[in-house]
């Protein structure tokens, strides 16, 4: 009997097994050593799985693999991860040639994973500085004389890269620097100088592994043949640079905050801040949602009846959501049975948008005598229109007082609503100005 509980009982105390389809599009800096491989032997060693294509021609570029092998397996589609490395020197040159002959085919790739992977994370491989510098081009970027110096340039561009169009970054370059700094005795070069010895492409794969798999890289047991004291102390690197500060190196996931701006019967309206993310899902907690562009940071609900209401608000960006909820307390009041929920929101017209100093607002005809409101995007009333003592269909808006910037309008009556975002430039229309 206790053998059998033995048995049912093993596979709890094990984490899951976790399965990730990566392409490794570099060159030699990833294919020397069998790079993929090794991060492969690293995973199977904690339990997980790799599976991979790589093209890894010699010092291929960016450029070149925007029109080579490696656009039509991103193309192909069904990745989780793409490593993207580029050709060792190109990132550490001056600013004006990275932003010519780099950053433009850097987003090119990862646009075109996007496109065809939409749930996939591309992941930069920032790579190292040469043992002693890139003596040849520093006649031309003395910066590149040291390795300290080119392993800065490097450093500084893939960051950019990998914030410029949403990526993660693998640190590799920050593993090797902590390495040289604290561990000199461990050899991460050939005897080129350039590429990676065996210790120097395990420290890439247990950079790798923890950022594909977001496990602890000290936990691994695959050394690659080295002494397992070097090995230890490879793993260790790889965990007080990347798996402590795992967040710093991950492609920023969606946030958002939001909050009642104002609570008028049974209208709330709630303002949103949102940062990383495409889309807002609104779940208003009486059965009814909406889902608004990131941009749109202020949505107004009608309930039917008073009550307390639980209100999620779910970001969301390439596959990612973050989920955040907030109680909502409505009075109600004597409208509550001829709510604007009861209907379909109508259209209204404003011009001149952008305006300058005075807002003409155009009734819908299906509203009687609604009240309006400016809302500033942090939810504030700004505004109150008043319409004429007449039937007119026109509310006239002064807009002197108002800062530049985008607001929202808001129309309701007893049984209708109509919003407009509304534009205040002291231009007016800035194509006026032309």
């Amino acid at each position: 009997m206790f053998f059998v509980l033995l048995l049912v009982c093993f596979p709890l105390c094990c984490e899951a097994q976790q399965r990730v389809n990566a392409l490794f599009v570099g060159n030699s800096y990833t294919q020397v050593n069998d790079l993929p491989q090794m991060v492969q032997q690293v995973a199977a060693s904690m339990g997980d799985e790799l599976t991979y294509q790589s093209n890894t021609q010699g010092s291929c570029t960016f450029s070149q693999h925007c029109s080579n092998l490696s656009m039509s397996l991103i193309c192909s589609g069904g990745w989780d991860v793409v490593v993207l490395q580029e050709q060792s020197q190109y990132p550490s040159f001056p600013q004006s040639q990275v932003e010519f002959e780099v950053f433009p085919y850097a987003q090119r790739l990862v646009d075109s994973i996007y496109a065809h992977n939409p749930c996939c994370e591309p992941l930069f491989y920032m790579t190292w500085g040469r043992k002693n510098g890139d003596a040849a081009n520093a006649v031309y970027f003395p910066v590149l004389a040291t390795y300290e110096g080119m392993d800065s340039m490097l450093c500084e561009r893939y960051t950019c890269m990998a914030q410029q169009n949403d990526a993660s970054l693998c640190p590799v370059g920050r593993v090797w620097r902590y390495l040289r700094e604290r561990h000199a005795d461990i050899e991460l070069y050939q005897s080129d100088g350039s590429h990676p010895s065996v210790a120097g492409s395990y420290a890439a794969a247990c950079a790798f592994y923890t950022l594909m798999f977001h496990r602890d890289p000290d936990s691994i047991t695959f050394s690659a043949d080295l002494s397992e004291t070097t090995a230890r102390t490879i793993r260790s690197a790889a965990h007080q640079v990347v798996y402590a500060d795992l967040a710093q190196w991950q492609r920023p996931r969606p946030q958002a905050t939001f909050e009642v701006a104002s609570v008028e019967g049974n209208s709330v309206t709630l303002v949103a801040t949102a940062h990383h993310a495409d889309s807002l899902l609104w779940d208003y907690g009486d059965g009814s949602s909406a889902t608004t562009a990131a941009a749109d940071t202020v949505t107004v609900h009608t309930y039917a009846a008073a009550g307390d209401y639980t209100v999620t608000l779910t970001a969301s960006r390439h596959c990612m959501q973050e989920d955040y909820s907030f109680t909502v307390s409505v009075a109600g009041d004597s409208t509550a049975g001829t709510s604007p929920t009861a209907s379909a929101d109508c259209a209204v017209v404003v011009y001149p948008n952008p305006a300058s100093d005075c807002l003409s607002i155009v009734v819908p005809a299906e509203m009687v005598r609604p009240t309006a409101t400016i809302y500033a995007i942090d939810g504030r009333v700004v505004a109150r229109p008043q319409q004429a003592a007449t039937d007119s269909r026109i509310l006239e808006l002064h807009l002197g007082p108002l800062p530049e910037g985008e607001y929202l309008l808001q129309l309701v009556d007893a049984t209708h609503r109509a919003t407009a975002k509304v534009i205040v430039h002291p231009l007016g229309n800035p194509a006026s100005a032309f």
